[in-house]
């Protein structure tokens, strides 16, 4: 867990991704929509992206392992908990209070 808090400390936001997963190109997608641009860290294409996957598994239960998210610091979740924030209108303030966007 501390390589993922490494990875995550000072970034207003963080996708852990797969280049091949979907869904995780609609999260970065709609997060970018906003004018944020999160660190996205692609598990696929990192030398220890097995392990950071291994550690959002055992030590927060993502699943699937990704996207995860994390929003000022803080771990929001997957796709579903970022698209429910949005149905919300909850996203946006979220972005702002972190520092990802200013409007």
């Amino acid at each position: 867990m501390d390589m993922v808090n490494r990875l995550v400390a000072d970034r207003p936001v963080v996708v852990f991704s797969r280049s091949t997963c979907c869904m995780s190109h609609s999260i970065k997608t709609l997060i970018s929509s906003f004018g944020a641009n999160p660190t996205v860290y692609e598990l696929d294409q990192i030398p220890n992206g097995k392990q950071i996957e291994k550690a959002l598994v055992q030590q927060l239960g993502c699943q699937p392992s990704v996207p995860a998210v994390f929003i000022g610091q803080e771990f929001v979740g997957g796709d579903k908990q970022v698209m429910s924030l949005q149905v919300r209108n909850e996203l946006a303030p979220l972005l702002r209070k972190a520092g990802a966007i200013w409007i």
